[in-house]
């Protein structure tokens, strides 16, 4: 028969065994993070972070880099939500023949891989004149990011009341004003998750941005890594510098991912509990 005693020292025991697991994950993720730090200031200092900002190597620029992701990340970002809240307005407010079947029909495209759909968006890219253009590389990215979109704010819509809606119905509101005044402000909270997570995969992208776009002004900071490698020499000082410009590159997605991970964390947790 378990005692209060025993129970806290379960508990205690618990606690333990997951910040345990907890900090040896941190750590293992941590350690190439500190590694290439220790490496870029190795030989050359802090002075080296500013040598690679300030430098252009093989036509790339890593703040035209850093500016070229910020502005397709943002693109991809209003497209998933924008699309996203209308699908999932649909999908959850509005009751049609087959919306089921066509919602389901849409999550089964969860499964498709960026590399499969490598020549019809080559195709489509060139027949809307949109190589070596922001838009190019935002509109396959948003293509893949939609069904997780719909996915995550249908299930966030399915909490919001029918009443409200339905009282905007009463007032003579169409299903535009319902979806603007009420559905929009109501579901703030997962559209900033889901924008927050739309950029960050945006940033990380390797593919589309190195299909679509030819020039290196046009560079995008995961192209960066690649393009700027040959570079740098084998001296200490070079191998620091190439370091530090690693380092530079990561810091957009390590400053969305901190600052939105509030909203990450509710994101994932919103839609899973039905009153």
């Amino acid at each position: 028969m378990s005692t209060p005693l025993r129970a806290l020292r379960q508990r205690r025991r618990d606690s333990v065994a997951v910040y345990g697991i907890l900090l040896a994950g941190a750590a293992l993720w941590l350690f190439p993070l500190v590694t290439a730090v220790r490496a870029s200031i190795a030989h050359g200092g802090v002075a080296n972070y500013w040598t690679v900002l300030t430098s252009t190597y093989n036509g790339v620029s890593l703040l035209g880099a850093f500016v070229n992701s910020l502005i397709v990340a943002a693109l991809h970002a209003i497209l998933v939500c924008g699309v996203g809240a209308l699908a999932a307005y649909a999908f959850s407010k509005i009751r049609f023949p087959g919306r089921e079947t066509l919602y389901h029909a849409v999550l089964i495209f969860l499964a498709v891989p960026g590399v499969a759909i490598i020549v019809p968006v080559y195709w489509i890219t060139g027949q809307l004149a949109l190589f070596n253009t922001h838009l190019g590389v935002a509109l396959p990215e948003a293509a893949l990011t939609l069904p997780f979109a719909v996915l995550m704010l249908r299930n966030y819509a399915d909490g919001i009341p029918d009443e409200l809606l339905e009282a905007a119905r009463i007032d003579r509101a169409g299903h535009g004003q319902a979806f603007w005044h009420v559905f929009l402000p109501l579901c703030r909270p997962a559209l900033i998750n889901l924008g927050a997570l739309s950029a960050m995969w945006s940033l990380q992208d390797f593919l589309f941005p190195s299909m679509i776009l030819k020039r290196s002004d046009l560079s995008t900071a995961a192209q960066a890594v690649r393009t700027i490698e040959s570079s740098f020499g084998p001296t200490p000082e070079q191998t620091s510098q190439y370091f530090a410009a690693l380092v530079l590159l990561a810091v957009p997605v390590i400053v969305l991912v901190v600052g939105g991970l509030r909203f990450i964390t509710q994101g994932i947790t919103s839609g899973g509990v039905k009153e």
